[in-house]
């Protein structure tokens, strides 16, 4: 059976309540004491996605894992007007799971995927984070112009072409099943050519089992996202990575972000690799997270935190 659909290691459930009420879900792995790493998922996806930094990284990490509002299991929001869906409420959701998982003063590595990044970028001023974050990696994501910047549409820049890509990732239209023609339209979309055929798959079931109305939800707020600002609040050291057959996020983001960031660690580029990066390259963003907590967190913390 493939890795990638084997259990999870045992873990704590528990339940974040975020300002507006809406509850997220959470789950801890690793042993308690141990240094503290917080992943956060992209635009539909869910826990899931981070199977293989969790199974490698809960050995000897406390990490804390949760659903973004309407994915997994964190129920869709219950504001009306579309108030649910924002950058607010990413970052309110991001404190409260902090909150709820961490200690006073307690510091963890923070590790966001696409709109998962963008909500460490939306968060970056809030005290919440500014008491926890003690490093950040940003993986895959961009904090403005992504219908501008997104290739998935195959026309020269411009008008058109961020329309097109609006339309097209803002769609209402259901996925359907995941079969051959969805897997490869998944694959162009989102993954680079070299993909290996399981992990097509596993992104295809975690994509495809995202509610409609969620992921409507959030695609409107990813056509008019601007977290420019967010961006240069990040005080904390960050490393940024990137695959440089990105489509969704091209390496564009990352750069400008590289040079942007008031503390940027450094900036990755996997060759051949799509958006995916987690699943496509797993050990090169496990590694980014190890070295981060190593740096950041590092061995007389750990032991502070286990004694």
């Amino acid at each position: 059976m493939s890795r990638h659909l084997t259990p999870l290691p045992e873990s704590r459930a528990l339940t974040a309540v975020s300002a507006d009420g809406s509850p997220i879900h959470v789950e801890v792995y690793g042993p308690e004491g141990a240094p503290a790493v917080v992943l956060s998922h992209g635009w539909t996806c869910s826990i899931a996605f981070w199977a293989e930094q969790i199974r490698s990284l809960a050995a000897d990490h406390r990490v804390i894992a949760y659903d973004q509002r309407g994915h997994g299991r964190s129920p869709a929001p219950a504001a009306t007007g579309g108030s649910g869906y924002s950058t607010t409420a990413l970052a309110d959701d991001l404190e409260a799971v902090l909150a709820a998982t961490l200690g006073p003063g307690e510091r963890a590595v923070l590790a966001g995927h696409s709109m998962g990044g963008m909500t460490v970028m939306a968060a970056a001023g809030r005290p919440g984070f500014r008491q926890h974050a003690a490093a950040v990696l940003l993986c895959s994501t961009g904090p403005s112009r992504l219908t501008a910047e997104a290739t998935v549409v195959p026309l020269r820049p411009g008008g058109l072409r961020s329309r097109l890509t609006a339309a097209v990732l803002g769609a209402k239209a259901p996925l359907g099943p995941v079969n051959a023609v969805s897997k490869k339209i998944l694959k162009y979309a989102t993954m680079g050519p070299g993909s290996a055929p399981e992990r097509v798959e596993a992104c295809a079931r975690i994509v495809h089992a995202c509610p409609r109305g969620a992921r409507y939800g959030w695609s409107q707020v990813l056509a008019g996202l601007d977290l420019e600002a967010g961006l240069r609040e990040l005080r904390v050291p960050v490393a940024v990575l990137v695959g440089t057959a990105d489509r969704l996020t091209p390496a564009v983001h990352s750069r400008a972000m590289a040079e942007a960031l008031p503390h940027c660690t450094g900036l990755v580029e996997l060759a051949g690799m799509g958006h995916m990066t987690p699943v496509e390259a797993p050990e090169a963003v496990t590694a980014q997270i190890r070295e981060l907590t190593l740096t950041y967190l590092g061995v007389k913390e750990n032991e502070e935190a286990g004694a």
